[in-house]
């Protein structure tokens, strides 16, 4: 399912039109990855929780010439399935 096709499913579920569900999607995505970079999180009961995990620095490899090379410590977005989410796929 690609944005598009979300939209249109969000549309067809809330009776909106597709416009108010793109404008809906964005505002969330948007929300979102500000409360993120807040250093914050996105708790939602049943669906899930959206947070920042911390990724210390460390050594890598070059994997072309096997040459050692430092990799910075950096923040990745994660999400986290909550229980209701994880029970209705495991049906």
């Amino acid at each position: 399912m690609n944005k598009s096709d979300l939209v249109s499913a969000i549309a067809a579920k809330s009776e909106m039109s597709k416009k108010d569900a793109e404008k809906f999607l964005k505002a969330f995505e948007e929300v979102v990855t500000e409360e993120l970079a807040n250093g914050g999180k996105v708790q939602l009961v049943g669906f899930g929780t959206f947070d920042v995990a911390e990724r210390a620095a460390r050594e890598g490899r070059n994997p072309q010439t096997g040459e050692a090379m430092p990799i910075p410590a950096s923040k990745a977005p994660r999400f986290k399935a909550g229980k209701a989410l994880k029970d209705a796929i495991n049906k």
